[in-house]
Formats: structure tokens, C-alpha cells, sequence
């Protein structure tokens, strides 16, 4: 019978819920934020001062990707 007052450390092999679900990401979402911003800002830049139509697309599809990045993630963390 495990004595329910026990406080000694988990064993190792059972990871926590936030180590389980780190593995599966590949940017961390605050570095995505910093880009989507980056990339919108150009975005907004580019289109209104008039530079070269390949710069503001560039800058729209990378602000496409961040958020598309991020809310693919936010499924996935809400299973």
C-alpha cells in the first residue's frame, strides 16, 4: 500500500506533462510571436513606402507561415 503522505521525488521514468509535450515542438511559440511582428511590420513597411512587389510578398508569406505555425500549435496543445 503507498502511503499517500509520501513526498519523495517521482520516479524518473515518468516524465512530467510539460516535458512530454516540448519534444513535439520545433520553434517556441515567444520566438514566433517575435517573427510574426518582424514579418508583419516589413509587410506594412514594404507595401506603403512602394518597394519591389518580391520584398512585401516575402515579408506577407513569412507572416502567413508565423501564423499559421502558431495557431497549428495551439490545436495541438488544446488535445
Amino acid at each position: 500500500m503507498t502511503d499517500p503522505y509520501d513526498i519523495s521525488p517521482a520516479p524518473p521514468s515518468a516524465p512530467s506533462a510539460r516535458q512530454a509535450a516540448s519534444p513535439g515542438r520545433a520553434v517556441p511559440r515567444p520566438m514566433l510571436w517575435v517573427l510574426l511582428v518582424i514579418s508583419l511590420a516589413g509587410n506594412v513597411v514594404t507595401s506603403t513606402a512602394g518597394v519591389n512587389l518580391a520584398v512585401s510578398s516575402a515579408f506577407g508569406l513569412a507572416t502567413l507561415a508565423c501564423a499559421t505555425a502558431l495557431i497549428v500549435q495551439h490545436r495541438r496543445s488544446r488535445r
